[in-house]
């Protein structure tokens, strides 16, 4: 029995369910509140965050250590390029993302609007929130550079960097910070990986308090 411990707005967890269902590995959904340190969760996984995935005997966590064990255990279909240097190309985007921009738009904008009322941890901050969707601006022009001369992030095929992004991008999207209009490109990028099946279970996920806007779900915006 496969099992993966998640929460439905962390881009972290929402990355590794588009690479599940782009391998078709069937796996049990488990929603975890990881803030309230269930005991059980704790025992499963000592640092309390999500995802955690298990499969047999084997635990794992880091969003990052799951895929490259999916990657080289379930290779069908591949999401690394067989090109060493696209492989390395993939990855400084996959880690650009889940590490630099987490840290300068999800921390101050999606934690700030999201993350504290659910987690009953004060009020959100104007000046943050208004610091994360500047620095979404930066991040944006950046992605829309890059794919106006790629098919697709990394290079001209799919990869763990366009699931990697994507996530980042859609959990946004839930709360309606991303202003597509103005990245043309990444508008283009983003409705051909919504429009995925792997993506519909995602897209569909609600979460109490809190509803996405009208384009959210539409897989032509």
């Amino acid at each position: 029995m496969k099992k993966l411990y998640h929460f439905s707005l962390s881009p972290f967890c929402r990355k590794i369910r588009l690479i599940l269902g782009e391998k078709k590995i069937d796996v049990e959904l488990i929603e975890e509140k990881f803030w309230e340190k269930r005991v059980q969760f704790i025992k499963i996984n000592h640092a309390g965050e999500v995802p955690v995935y298990v499969e047999n005997l084997l635990t794992i966590s880091d969003s990052n250590a799951i895929f490259e064990y999916l990657e080289e255990k379930y290779n069908d279909p591949p999401l690394l390029p067989d090109n060493f240097e696209l492989r390395a190309e993939c990855r400084r985007l996959s880690n650009w993302f889940d590490f630099k921009f987490h840290k300068e738009v999800t921390e101050r904008v999606l934690y700030e609007r999201v993350y504290k009322k659910i987690m009953k941890r004060g009020y959100p901050r104007s000046e943050i929130i208004k610091s994360g969707l500047k620095n979404l601006k930066f991040h944006l022009n950046y992605l829309n550079w890059l794919l106006e001369k790629r098919k697709w992030i990394a290079c001209d095929f799919l990869t763990i960097s366009d699931f990697t992004v994507a996530s980042h991008l859609s959990s946004l999207d839930y709360i309606s910070d991303v202003n597509w209009q103005e990245f043309s490109y990444v508008k283009d990028w983003y409705s051909k990986i919504k429009s995925r099946p792997t993506f519909r279970p995602i897209l569909s996920d609600l979460l109490a308090g809190f509803n996405p806007p009208e384009h959210y779900n539409d897989l032509d915006f």
